[in-house]
């Protein structure tokens, strides 16, 4: 009973001395915490008043908003990682920024190989703010997404079709594939095909097509209407007609709409014939039109 009792009395004493030592480590540790807790409240001026700096600095250039977030967010990591540094050799004084910076380089390499995709795309939505190229509101086509650009992210694009789906396209496939962007510019060309019958006068087929494409309010009057015989068909004589207009969807349905309807007219006017059983449209961008929104 009494060897029990020396036991217990030894463990209590053994518990207390490793609680006193613990307590002297945190006394001991005090004025270094009050320092790292000192230079992690400048740390925190500093990041905010460097933010405010970038800001402003970010504002004076025709940048997107979410670049100069981007910015901003890198500013601020970049002052708080060297900030914790610090005050982690001011708390670890054992702790050397070699050792620091060594373990934090092994973590970010095994952090990058466990994300891999989500870098991808964060990088390369980087890349494709950077360049400028794709702004909100443009119409693309990249491996058979075709729509809006809605908003760019950091790591997706939300791309509205024009039948109102939306589409969250990974920025990477942004990056790594073709991306047709059919309203860079103002305008555009469109074509339509139209046959007439073999025993047409081709001459005159052609001077009455571009009249009606001329005469066309849709077409721009500064570049050149061309009509072109291209093809011999199964029962007509094929004309390719080519017209620039406004490079925007709803300005290409209308631009097609007014031109066929034209040429169509002023060829019955002509009494041309336009061969049974169809006239033939190729389209050299072949969008469907949309229910809504177009």
């Amino acid at each position: 009973m009494d060897e029990k009792v020396d036991e217990s009395l030894n463990t209590l004493e053994i518990l207390i001395a490793q609680l006193q030592s613990m307590w002297e480590g945190v006394i001991s540790l005090l004025p270094s915490l009050v320092i790292a807790l000192l230079f992690l409240i400048v740390t925190w001026i500093i990041a905010r008043f460097a933010t405010n700096i970038a800001d402003r600095l970010t504002s004076r250039m025709a940048m997107r908003p979410s670049l100069r977030e981007l910015v901003e967010t890198l500013v601020r990591i970049a002052i708080w990682t060297i900030g914790l540094l610090i005050a982690l050799t001011i708390l670890l004084p054992d702790l050397t920024p070699g050792s620091l910076i060594a373990g934090l380089g092994v973590g970010t390499v095994a952090i990058g190989f466990a994300f891999q995709d989500i870098f991808e795309n964060f990088l390369a939505g980087i890349l494709i703010m950077v360049r400028e190229k794709m702004r909100i509101g443009d119409y693309i086509s990249c491996e058979g997404i075709e729509g809006r650009v809605e908003q760019i992210m950091l790591r997706e694009t939300h791309v509205r079709k024009l039948s109102n789906e939306l589409t969250i396209v990974p920025n990477s496939v942004l990056f790594k594939n073709p991306v047709e962007i059919l309203t860079d510019m103002e305008q555009r060309r469109h074509e339509v095909v139209v046959g007439v019958s073999y025993d047409t006068d081709l001459e005159e087929a052609r001077s009455v097509i571009r009249a009606a494409l001329e005469s066309s309010d849709i077409s721009d009057d500064r570049k050149p209407v061309d009509v072109f015989a291209c093809e011999f068909n199964s029962s007509s004589i094929d004309f390719k007609l080519r017209w620039w207009s406004g490079s925007a969807q709803r300005d290409m349905h209308e631009s097609r709409d007014l031109v066929i309807r034209a040429v169509n007219r002023t060829l019955d006017d002509a009494g041309i014939e336009i061969p049974f059983p169809y006239i033939t449209h190729t389209f050299k961008e072949a969008i469907p039109m949309a229910s809504q929104g177009d």
